[in-house]
């Protein structure tokens, strides 16, 4: 989280143009690779002072599995190498397109906060796994969904926290699983608060509990 890295080897100079992201089912997708220059450049921005880095040993292109509105998904990765650490930390390889112009607009006039990540999506396309915002004062947050033939519409909101005396400002992060009617397949996930699709972030920066 800190991007606090130190590269003692060295990086390919050479790799594939494009790569394929694949499915348990349906049609691969091809596109551009990153090189392995530019992702670690995204990777080693910062330089905490008075925290060591990671040293990164050796960069190859491989594999990792990623979230998708399809269902999880293999792409090509950059694994970089840590000394001390006995598996690599991956980096998705592949270059992302250009996000269409969403078929919603953002709902104003719904109360709550927008979403803060996709987490997950089962197997079967029919639960989804994403993470709420609420005050620490509040009741547990709710998710609910709007399906549509091309879209899953997703709002968060929170019962009132009633009288629970003084309260700090704090948000809490919460994961909430959501079951739909059908499964997500090629649909996309909407915010309906932002009109924007719901970023995958998978697991980083949450707390091991999840809240």
């Amino acid at each position: 989280m800190d991007q606090n890295f130190d590269l003692r080897g060295k990086l390919p100079v050479t790799w594939p143009e494009n790569g394929q992201v694949t499915w348990a089912a349906g049609k691969p997708l091809t596109r551009p690779l990153i090189g392995a220059d530019e992702s670690y450049r995204n990777l080693a921005g910062g330089r905490p002072e008075g925290k060591p880095p990671l040293t990164v040993t050796g960069v190859k292109l491989g594999e990792m599995r990623v979230a998708t509105t399809r269902g999880p998904a293999t792409v090509p990765a950059w694994l970089f190498t840590l000394d001390g650490y006995a598996t690599p930390l991956k980096q998705a390889a592949i270059m992302q397109a250009a996000i269409p112009q969403s078929p919603i607009s953002p709902a104003s006039d719904i109360p709550g906060l927008p979403l803060n990540r996709l987490i997950r999506i089962t197997e079967d396309g029919r639960s989804v796994t994403v993470v709420a915002v609420h005050g620490v004062c509040d009741d547990e947050p709710e998710v609910d969904v709007f399906e549509t033939t091309g879209s899953v519409v997703l709002w968060a909101s929170v019962a009132e926290r009633g009288d629970k005396g003084n309260c700090t400002k704090q948000g809490k992060l919460q994961q909430v699983t959501v079951k739909l009617g059908h499964s997500v397949s090629d649909r996309v996930l909407l915010d309906a608060l932002t009109g924007q699709p719901v970023p995958y972030k998978g697991l980083a920066g949450l707390p091991p509990s999840g809240s």
